[in-house]
Formats: structure tokens, C-alpha cells, sequence
């Protein structure tokens, strides 16, 4: 049996990066994989290779900066679908870059309105609809939740706020068979950071893992598959590095 059988699932930013390549795992272990994006044509797009692949998915769109866009895709994929088993809030942006006493405010206010506020939306949506029968949420969070850098100062707060939204909500939820978590990605070779780096840079990227280079969606996929499904029923309120070793150092 496949280890999401017949699950339901919600992908937010899932038209390109991590989310299209859990899309696409999902699908293949059995879910019907709901797929969000802002992106209405990269979030099709993958919808198209799921069900080329013989998998079940459907597209709805969505802006993750919202709180009407979570509702809106809940109420959606309960209509679709009937039910809620899995919510994968993944959905983010890089923002400027530049020191605190520069910063952008209105970068400050978009990078904390999608990385943040837009993972507590989900949570606020997600959670009253897999009340009746349990389920699992993953929210996309960075080694910048645990370690900060230079010049990004509202990715790393809002990543730093995703881990500890996680730990209160699962906490709230321990006892109602609704477990949620955290992962902390080391740089992965996604379109956020390879379309916006030259190579100089990402060479310096490279650098800063001890596995030697950067890390592949697919493989950040493998741990949000295995928190999703029921080999990690004992897992709620952590948050999971799968960093090529950043957070080792």
C-alpha cells in the first residue's frame, strides 16, 4: 500500500521548487494532491504531470499573503474532495536584501505577510477542517529559523516565528490526533535561489554546507513525505534540518 492512500492534501507554493517536487511525491504515494499557487500556469503545469504520472490532483489558486486566500482553498479542497488528511504550508519568498537600519519597510511587511502570517492562515483554516478525523501539517520553515545572516532580517524573523508557530499550534492540538511540524532546509537549488544568484554567489552558498553543495527538492520532499504520513505518528511540534550539515557547524 502506498503511504498516502487515498490522503487529501493541500500544497501552498506548490508550482514550482519544494512544493512541485512534494506535489509530485504525493501524488505518487497515493494522494490527491490539491495544488496551490499564486503562478495559475506553473501551478497547472504540475497538476498536468501529476495526472500524466497517473495520479490524482487539482489546481486551485491561491494567495498564501491572505487570509480569505486559505479559507478559499480549504473550502475548496472540501468541496472537491470531502475531507482534509495533510496541509503542506510551504509557500515563501526571499524579500530584499539589505542591513536592519535600511530595510525596506514595505519588504519587511510582504516577506512577513507570506512567510509568516501566511503559514498562521493555513494553520487557521487547515486545522478546524481535519478536527473530526486527525491529520498531519508540515510548515516549510529554513535553517534561518534557527540561525540568522546578514541583510535578511525579515526572512529570518518570519522563519524563526514559523518554528515557534509551530510549537504552540501543535501543542494546542497534541491531543486531538493532529500533529504539526517544522522543517529547516539548507539552501536548495529552487528557482527563489538559483534564478536570483550569479555565480560567484552561489558558489559561496555551496561553501557554507560540509556535504559540498546545495540540496535538491526532491530530497526535501522525502522528509515532509515521511512527517506527512503515519511512519511519524509519534512526531508533533519539532522542527526537522535537512541541511547538508549548515546547522552542524
Amino acid at each position: 500500500m502506498k503511504n498516502l492512500e487515498n490522503k487529501v492534501a493541500i500544497i501552498t507554493g506548490a508550482g514550482s521548487g519544494i512544493g512541485r517536487a512534494t506535489a509530485l511525491l504525493f501524488a505518487k504515494e497515493g494522494a490527491k494532491v490539491v495544488v496551490s499557487d499564486i503562478d495559475e500556469e506553473n501551478g497547472k503545469s504540475v497538476v498536468s504531470e501529476i495526472v500524466k504520472s497517473g495520479g490524482e490532483g487539482f489546481f486551485i489558486p491561491s494567495d498564501s499573503s491572505k487570509a480569505g486566500g486559505h479559507q478559499s482553498l480549504v473550502e475548496g479542497t472540501l468541496k472537491k474532495y470531502g475531507g482534509l488528511d495533510i496541509a503542506v504550508n510551504n509557500a515563501g519568498i526571499g524579500g530584499p536584501i539589505a542591513a536592519t537600519g535600511e530595510y525596506p519597510l514595505e519588504g519587511w511587511q510582504k516577506v512577513i505577510d507570506i512567510n509568516l502570517s501566511g503559514v498562521f492562515y493555513g494553520l487557521r483554516y487547515q486545522i478546524p477542517a481535519m478536527l473530526k478525523k486527525g491529520g498531519s501539517i508540515v510548515n516549510v520553515a529554513s535553517i534561518l529559523g534557527q540561525a540568522g545572516t546578514k541583510g535578511s532580517p525579515a526572512y529570518v524573523a518570519a522563519k524563526h516565528g514559523v518554528v515557534g508557530l509551530t510549537k504552540a499550534a501543535a501543542l494546542d492540538y497534541a491531543d486531538q490526533n493532529i500533529r504539526i511540524n517544522s522543517i529547516g532546509p539548507g539552501y536548495v537549488k529552487t528557482p527563489l535561489v538559483t534564478n536570483a544568484l550569479d555565480t560567484e554567489t552561489m558558489e559561496g552558498l555551496v561553501s557554507l554546507h560540509p556535504m559540498g553543495r546545495l540540496g535538491e527538492s526532491e530530497e526535501i520532499a522525502e522528509l515532509i513525505l515521511w512527517l506527512a504520513s503515519s511512519k511519524s505518528s509519534f512526531a508533533t511540534g519539532a522542527y526537522y534540518p535537512v541541511d547538508g550539515g549548515y546547522l552542524a557547524q
